[in-house]
């Protein structure tokens, strides 16, 4: 997968904005960040300028304003930083990310019953048969 769906922490806070307005002046991904970063309104569009290079959003012009948009997918972007994580942290084991989280980390029962609902539901997808046509 590419490395630009490689995003830092306001990158991806960025694009969380992004994500959930479909697309955002500067100044509104400003505003919407403000609360819990503080970060000066220049810094945003630098950033978005450089998000822009790395080809991860795109913007169009109205008057003065450039209004960003997000060019990939939120799940792309998930996929990438997951599988990252894995392999960096857990060389590539999956099992050793599941057992980690299941014993460090503290998990409420009815979250334990969602994961748990999710893997039958994996496990019947995996035992369907696949039509190729």
């Amino acid at each position: 997968m590419p490395d630009s769906h490689h995003l830092g922490d306001l990158q991806l806070a960025i694009m969380r904005v992004l994500w959930q307005h479909s697309e955002a002046t500067v100044a509104q991904v400003h505003q919407a960040l403000l609360p819990t970063r503080g970060l000066a309104l220049t810094t945003i569009a630098t950033m978005l300028s450089k998000m822009e290079k790395k080809g991860v959003v795109s913007h169009r012009q109205k008057g003065r304003q450039f209004i960003y948009q997000p060019t990939v997918q939120e799940e792309a972007v998930h996929q990438t930083m997951v599988g990252d994580l894995i392999n960096r942290l857990f060389g590539g084991d999956t099992t050793a990310l599941v057992n980690h989280l299941l014993t460090d980390q503290e998990i409420e029962q009815s979250e334990l019953s969602q994961i748990k609902a999710l893997v039958a539901e994996r496990e019947r997808q995996l035992k369907e048969p696949r039509h190729v046509e």
